[in-house]
């Protein structure tokens, strides 16, 4: 039986504690945490997107309606909860704002300090709660339960995924996650490509968009199992591209997890071209969860990517596991 560790990292034994959180509330004056902390039941905690803020109205408190103290303890607790590189790969894509404020100059639609952070129940005073961070192209999502924390769904993306003008020309965010992907389906031998390739048209979009629960989708694609020793090797690489974002001893953890349900039960399906500058996407399905990738938009210049947990998103399994031992006892 697949337990909640694949899904789930023990707080207590990986350093977590509540301080970080408790810090960053505490910083708050009482307008801001009416803002700031809503109900674990309230609906908004399950909603989650990726357009622009100004687009939707979003429940929380935005980065731009706190000091800098304050926004030093948000900080302290965004680095609690992901490891260096997930930390960096979330700062760069903030700050792509400011580069479409200079590309477009719409202030109202671009603007770095409108993501919102909200708080969902009370980490000072209840067991069961959850926060997100949230904004253009980032939904990171936060689910803890006595000393365990979901880590899902989390969605990262770039525009411009290479800055081609200005001072940060050349500049690339999410590299890995492209350039792996890349390199993986044309290590594929003529043989092994038509498995692969399942559309010859890449998805405008990512197919499980903002959905709140996801299933799995059909297996297309090569079985791991059908890849060589090099070949499964990139494969893992890549995978682990996407695990590492959380603190470094859950990602190992959950990385050899993800091992554990074996190479027959993992698919990487490919859609659209196989080389950089033309519309791809990509998809890794296992036993637990689903990465989507693609590249499509602007000129193949704009990705999204997103890790899903089947039965792990915001935290459904470690909630039921939960209650149904509180109820047992």
């Amino acid at each position: 039986m697949i337990r909640v560790f694949l899904i789930f990292g023990f707080i207590g034994a990986m350093g977590f504690g509540q301080s970080p959180m408790t810090d960053f509330l505490n910083s708050l004056n009482q307008k801001q945490l009416n803002q700031a902390v809503l109900p674990f039941n309230d609906t908004s905690r399950e909603s989650w997107h990726f357009f622009p803020a100004s687009m939707l109205d979003k429940k929380g408190i935005q980065l731009g309606e706190l000091n800098p103290s304050q926004k030093d303890f948000f900080h302290n607790m965004l680095k609690s909860h992901l490891s260096q590189s997930g930390y960096q790969k979330t700062l760069k894509i903030i700050d792509l704002e400011n580069v479409l404020l200079e590309l477009e100059g719409n202030a109202n639609m671009r603007d770095a300090e409108k993501y919102y952070i909200a708080f969902y129940g009370n980490p000072k005073s209840e067991h069961v709660w959850g926060w997100s961070f949230e904004g253009h192209h980032l939904s990171l999502n936060f689910t803890v339960v006595g000393n365990h924390i979901s880590f899902a769904p989390r969605f990262m993306g770039a525009a411009p995924a290479t800055i081609k003008h200005g001072k940060r020309k050349g500049q690339r965010v999410l590299v890995q996650e492209q350039d792996l992907g890349l390199e993986l389906i044309n290590l594929l031998t003529p043989d092994q490509r038509p498995s692969a390739v399942f559309r010859q048209v890449a998805f405008r979009e990512i197919v499980t968009f903002v959905e709140s629960t996801v299933k799995p989708l059909e297996a297309v694609g090569i079985n791991a199992k059908d890849l060589d020793v090099q070949q499964q090797k990139l494969l893992w690489k890549l995978i682990y591209e996407y695990i590492s974002a959380m603190p470094e001893d859950l990602a190992k953890k959950r990385m050899e997890n993800v091992k554990k349900e074996q190479p027959s039960n993992i698919h990487f399906g490919w859609a659209g071209a196989t080389s950089s500058g033309k519309p791809h996407y990509y998809r890794i399905q296992g036993k637990t969860f689903l990465i989507e990738f693609d590249n499509t938009q602007s000129n193949a210049n704009h990705i999204h990517s997103v890790w899903r947990d089947f039965d792990g998103d915001f935290g459904r399994d470690l909630i039921r596991e939960h209650y149904q031992k509180s109820n047992h006892n």
